[in-house]
């Protein structure tokens, strides 16, 4: 591709593929245009994804990076389908993660949002995300998300805020939101109730302390690593049928540092083989505790006030948790009530997703939601086939999370959010108010001060964005929507609870289709990124060095199914190679003629490299349909990696370009397949880089978007065979010569004569003329003689190296490489025939050994083999 091109034909594509130069430019003109857009009063199928709504707060990450990937390439495959596609775009309001940004502005100026007051402090957290929030939908547009701007959606907007009063109102009139006494994750810094999904665990040293409770006979002995809760114990509990405890059962002990003394008691809960079998039992602090308490009548106790500090009178009045627990071991140990301590103990503790304070269960008068007839409806409609889970293996997941729910706790102790209906009279009266109905005023009538989880505004994001419950055009053409795509990571949290309120809501209507679940991006090595240790990678700038084709190849190429993804910066090098291959190629392509304003003409009027291009591009549609049917990006990013780069560009313009020298009909022939399947490369191509492709497109024919153009359709014509296998002798043929003239250390571009024979029994005497040409093979003059011969696929070809090598400093070369691979033998053969090394060494370094004993033997060989077809001399 580097030979004088043909003078008549031009482009105006620059030599070189600068994405900093294109992409701004093209995506407003995309935007400009309304390609984004989608008509709800279309006659077009329906296609809809919306966007997991990324928090006002955040900025794009790689899990985003991928994510939007993915649902941009669905999203632009069905456009040019013709499909009315929708991608809905929008912001979470992200409930604690807002208040905490905008309370630590407060701080900055002396104040807290209690100096403020709760209206003035709302409004101060609407200015904020008027002025910063949303950058992440700026850095949306860099990566190229061709989303449908004029419906972009905030779910603290007026319509979505009404959409959730009205679930909440549904869910109190059927009895499903209830206010109740339970035990939650509370955070003592953020003061408020945390969903499971806010709550991150992690491996924690902490020690594992065994009390022992009365004396004597009546003495029983538990384990805690949290001693500071037992001043909240009511009962200390036993399996019932564990033999050493039966005669304690229905006693009571007294509780160490109280006074107080509290039952025994026999619950199936208690696995008799952890620890010493008993258990101490804090219903007011610990779930399963709290359940134990309810079966047993016992009493709770709560000991902590909202920021963690001990409220039982006595000595450790006041102490925050985590003073108060050595204070307490150190009583305890005084009192030689210590019978055993570990440290360091490792144990599972949940922080704080936002601040990374230790949670604390504690009992608390919240607002609830029954889930179980929501989840039954979410689990039977994937059973049922309504909404199928790519991949299917992760359904079983699925089922786990929603067969075993918990009620939901959705209130929160926060400012900012959507505050929660209900009013609450003088007399004890509780009235929950709809969007459309007057909340009841007079004297002693106030507002429930708590306001929703999050989860509870997005897990309505697929309805309330298409406008329900108002029975809008767009919830009628594009509810269910299609596809939900996400991280496996959220399965339970975000994709239960919108599959649990989209059935209830919309009369048992599934809120999509398909979910497709990704894996989580992890470093180069395969460990979670996080930036404690430092190996978080930036997307924002990798468009910056790479642009945004090669990032979003880079996302596609690793997207399996339910599959993490290990991520390395040079991968992004290599697709910004493979970009610009691209460029390059289709460059060449133009300048030498390239077109798609006339047909391809008949088959029989086409060469065996016509014939054979034109079906593996058939071939390789097809391939693509059915992988983007099953959600396998990596594979189909794959097939089109190596059609591209392995056989349209390193064979097919290779072959192309012999044929277009030959001029008349045979090269404008050539120039329309060529034009052709480029034509269909950069439409497969266009979903996952669009940039690129939309400027080669325009530039090869002259047409208006690649957006709006036709997705190529399988032409289905019976593959020629013949051709196939011709095109594979001389693919072949080819590179073995190449590979022989790389080992003689000729020049690329340096020619040698050559005599073939065998090539009409080969049967691919119509393919000489390019064999020759790409392998840099010239006719035999008189007096030729054969200083090298090669056999491949029944063709023997016969070369005259004499002249076009140092003979001496080539025998030389090879001498060095013939001992270095026999040293490489005998160090594998050492280690082979050592009983001491075979038997002790791991399998696979056994295996990797006799690996290189094969590659040095087959060296040996290759080198040996040069040697004698070298001339004398």
């Amino acid at each position: 591709m580097t030979e004088t091109l043909p003078q008549q034909y031009t482009t105006d594509l620059p030599s070189a593929w600068n994405p900093a130069e294109v992409e701004q430019g093209l995506y407003q003109r995309w935007v400009d245009n309304g390609y984004f857009g989608a008509d709800a009063a279309s006659d077009k199928p329906a296609f809809c994804i919306v966007l997991p709504p990324p928090n006002v707060t955040g900025s794009l990450h790689m899990g985003h990076a991928l994510n939007h990937t993915v649902m941009d390439a669905l999203t632009r495959r069905r456009r040019m389908q013709g499909y009315e596609a929708l991608w809905l775009p929008g912001m979470d309001h992200a409930g604690i993660a807002t208040q905490n940004v905008v309370e630590r502005q407060l701080a900055g100026e002396g104040l807290s949002r209690h100096d403020l007051g709760r209206e003035k402090f709302v409004e101060r957290v609407w200015e904020w995300k008027a002025e910063y929030g949303g950058k992440i939908l700026d850095q949306m547009r860099r990566l190229g998300d061709s989303v449908d701007w004029s419906r972009e959606r905030f779910t603290m907007d007026e319509p979505l805020s009404r959409a959730v009063q009205t679930m909440f109102k549904k869910l109190f009139d059927d009895g499903l939101a209830y206010r109740a006494e339970r035990i939650i994750n509370w955070c003592p810094r953020c003061l408020t109730a945390l969903s499971d999904i806010e709550v991150e665990h992690s491996e924690d040293e902490g020690e594992l302390v065994s009390i022992r409770y009365g004396d004597g006979d009546a003495s029983i002995v538990v384990a805690t690593t949290r001693a500071e809760t037992m001043l909240g114990d009511t009962a200390v509990a036993v399996h019932p049928d564990d033999e050493r405890y039966k005669h304690l059962i229905g006693t009571e002990v007294e509780l160490p540092l109280t006074g107080r003394r509290i039952p025994v008691v026999a619950d199936e809960h208690v696995d008799p083989s952890f620890g010493t079998g008993a258990v101490k039992v804090t219903p007011a602090h610990d779930p399963n505790d709290f359940e134990i308490g309810q079966r047993h009548s016992l009493p709770s106790m709560t000991i902590m006030d909202s920021r963690g500090c001990v409220t039982v009178a006595g000595p450790f009045e006041g102490l925050d948790r985590f003073e108060a627990r050595p204070a307490i071991v150190a009583a305890l140990r005084e009192q030689g009530r210590i019978v055993a301590e570990k440290r360091p103990y490792l144990h599972s503790v949940g922080h704080c997703s936002r601040c990374d304070t230790v949670v604390e269960p504690r009992l608390s008068l919240q607002w609830f939601v029954n889930v179980g007839p929501l989840a039954k409806a979410a689990g039977d409609a994937v059973r049922d086939g309504r909404t199928q889970i790519h991949p299917p293996e992760l359904a079983k997941r699925y089922f786990d999370w929603v067969d075993n729910l918990h009620d939901w706790c959705i209130s929160r102790q926060l400012w900012w959010g959507h505050r929660i209906p209900v009013w609450y009279g003088p007399d004890g009266e509780v009235v929950c108010v709809g969007p459309d109905e007057e909340p009841p005023t007079g004297r002693g009538w106030h507002q429930d001060e708590d306001v929703l989880d999050t989860w509870f505004s997005s897990g309505l994001w697929p309805m309330s964005t298409l406008g329900w419950p108002d029975r809008t055009a767009d919830l009628a053409k594009f509810y269910p929507t299609t596809v939900l795509s996400t991280g496996y990571d959220i399965l339970f949290f975000w994709v239960a609870r919108m599959m649990m309120f989209g059935l209830y809501a919309m009369d048992g209507a599934q809120p999509f289709d398909h979910v497709y679940l990704h894996g989580l991006i992890r470093d180069a090595n395969g460990k979670k990124m996080s930036k404690s240790r430092g190996n978080v990678i930036d997307p924002l700038k990798w468009l910056d060095a790479y642009g945004a084709d090669a990032a979003r190849f880079t996302l596609a190429r690793g997207a399996n199914p339910g599959g993490d993804m290990a991520l390395a910066e040079e991968w992004a090098g290599g697709s910004r190679n493979f970009c610009t291959k691209l460029w390059n190629a289709s460059r060449f392509a133009l300048l030498n003629g390239a077109t798609t304003a006339r047909p391809v003409p008949a088959r029989d009027q086409l060469t065996d490299a016509d014939r054979w291009i034109l079906d593996r591009a058939d071939q390789v549609v097809s391939e693509v349909d059915d992988l983007f049917e099953r959600y396998e990006f990596a594979k189909l990013c794959e097939a089109l990696y190596h059609f591209t780069w392995d056989e349209y560009c390193d064979w097919y313009l290779e072959l192309a370009k012999v044929q277009i020298a030959e001029g008349g009909e045979r090269a404008e022939a050539t120039r329309a397949v060529l034009g052709h399947v480029l034509d269909t490369l950069l439409r497969l191509l266009h979903p996952v880089i669009p940039f690129i492709t939309e400027t080669l497109w325009t530039a090869l024919t002259g047409g208006d978007s690649l957006m709006i153009a036709d997705w190529p359709k399988v032409v289905g014509a019976e593959a020629d065979v013949v051709a196939a296998r011709r095109i594979d002798t001389v693919q072949r043929l080819i590179t073995e010569v190449r590979r022989f003239r790389a080992d003689q250390g000729l020049r690329p571009g340096q020619k040698v004569p050559a005599r073939l024979s065998g090539v009409d029994e080969a049967d691919i005497a119509g393919q000489l003329a390019a064999v020759r040409a790409i392998a840099r093979l010239d006719e035999p003059a008189d007096g030729f003689t054969a200083s090298a011969s090669l056999e491949i696929g029944g063709v023997r070809v016969e070369l005259d190296t004499s002249g076009t090598i140092d003979v001496a400093a080539e025998r030389k070369r090879l001498a060095k490489d013939l001992a270095a691979a026999e040293k490489e033998l005998a160090q594998c053969d050492g280690k082979l025939n050592n009983p001491a090394f075979v038997d002790k060494a791991p399998a696979q370094v056994v295996d990797k050994i006799k690996a290189r004993r094969e590659a040095a033997v087959a060296d040996i060989a290759r080198v040996a083999a040069r040697l004698d077809a070298l001339p004398e001399g």
